[in-house]
């Protein structure tokens, strides 16, 4: 198990980015958070398999309309006590 702070650049807001990282994150059983911020970008903290991660990335990826330009990863220490996956 493994948690990454990941800072997404691009297109990646107003076109159903956070939506398809939940959807994602629920079918290869991740936990974590994603939000838009301020300055176009989307921020993500994302715990599971590195697999599993790379899974949900990937969808996200093949959104019609997405594009991700950068990633900014960040290795996390993992939380125990969390469930789900959701959007602020």
């Amino acid at each position: 198990m493994i948690r990454k702070h990941i800072v997404f650049t691009g297109q990646v807001q107003g076109v159903g980015f956070r939506w398809r990282a939940r959807q994602a994150a629920q079918l290869y059983g991740c936990t974590g958070w994603c939000r838009n911020e301020w300055d176009g970008s989307v921020t993500m903290e994302i715990q599971g398999s590195e697999k599993a991660i790379d899974k949900v990335i990937e969808s996200i990826q093949a959104g019609r309309y997405v594009w991700i330009q950068g990633m900014d990863v960040t290795p996390m220490c993992p939380k125990t006590d969390e469930r789900g996956f959701h959007v602020d």
